[in-house]
């Protein structure tokens, strides 16, 4: 009976972790670009009770005599289905169509990953006009360089071709390119990226390293860039509530076991000859 008090203890453990992906999910259902994540879980260790053989000639079952002791939790994985194209009032936001993702520059150097497109100019520490997301962190071009506003040029004249081409409008109409283009990466295995702070992520190794794919020779599908439009969060509400009855019940479960066994204990202890 003490067994099935610990794995029942796994089990309201793994669940009460299924309840905090879920929260934050729903806590980010209005964040830009936002990925929902879900709980994967794996059972633990098997305990052998009776071998494959209980008589005395050695002669053999057909199954074993095992009994499981609970669950742990096994990853939290993004699903990185594209959210909703909504409209914005910011020109310079951008919607990547596709599975591709803007890269950034964190503060502390390193090159970071994002679908949120609600950029802004911004000026940097040199006194450069800069396109940077809400956090401040600059957006990188084709060279990793800070994407920059040309002297002149005004904030609300700028265009975003499909290719991440950056250009400015003149003052008679027409459009001069200022020779930077907005770098689109993508990922092997996009599931394998490490979550960051800000709505961004980092490579690793399950991941893969980052693919440009204004630059690649890989047979890739190239994302496009639209601009005045942001993605919207992928996260369900109807799916998030459905998942919350099902983690509560399951934890009510578990409880109800432990409790169960409790009372399983007391009785023994209570025997009398």
């Amino acid at each position: 009976m003490m067994r099935s008090l610990w794995t029942a203890a796994t089990g309201m453990k793994a669940q009460q972790t299924s309840l905090d992906t879920i929260s934050n999910n729903i806590a980010n259902v209005n964040t830009i670009a936002y990925k929902s994540n879900s709980t994967q879980f794996k059972n633990l260790l098997y305990q052998t009770l009776q071998a494959r053989t209980t008589s005395a000639n050695g002669d053999p079952k057909p199954t074993g005599a095992q009994v499981g002791l609970g669950t742990r939790v096994a990853a939290t994985n993004a699903s990185f289905k594209a959210g909703a194209m909504k409209a914005s009032e910011n020109t310079n936001a951008l919607y990547i169509q596709g599975t591709g993702f803007f890269a950034v520059q964190g503060v502390d150097g390193e090159r970071y990953f994002t679908r949120d497109g609600d950029f802004f100019w911004t000026i940097a520490d040199n006194g450069q006009r800069v396109l940077a997301n809400n956090s401040g962190n600059p957006v990188l071009d084709l060279n990793n360089n800070p994407i920059v506003l040309p002297d002149g040029a005004s904030s609300e004249s700028i265009s975003y071709n499909s290719d991440g081409l950056v250009s400015y409008k003149n003052a008679d109409g027409t459009y001069t390119s200022t020779g930077q283009t907005i770098a689109v990466y993508q990922f092997a295995n996009m599931t394998g990226l490490q979550k960051e702070p800000g709505n961004l992520y980092s490579e690793t190794e399950a991941s893969g390293a980052a693919i440009q794919e204004q630059t690649t020779n890989l047979a890739i599908s190239p994302s496009a860039i639209r601009q005045g439009y942001t993605e919207m969060s992928n996260v369900n509400i109807a799916d998030e509530m459905v998942n919350m009855i099902i983690t509560q019940r399951a934890y009510e479960l578990n409880s109800k076991a432990i409790t169960t066994s409790d009372q399983m204990l007391d009785t023994a202890n209570n025997l009398r000859r």
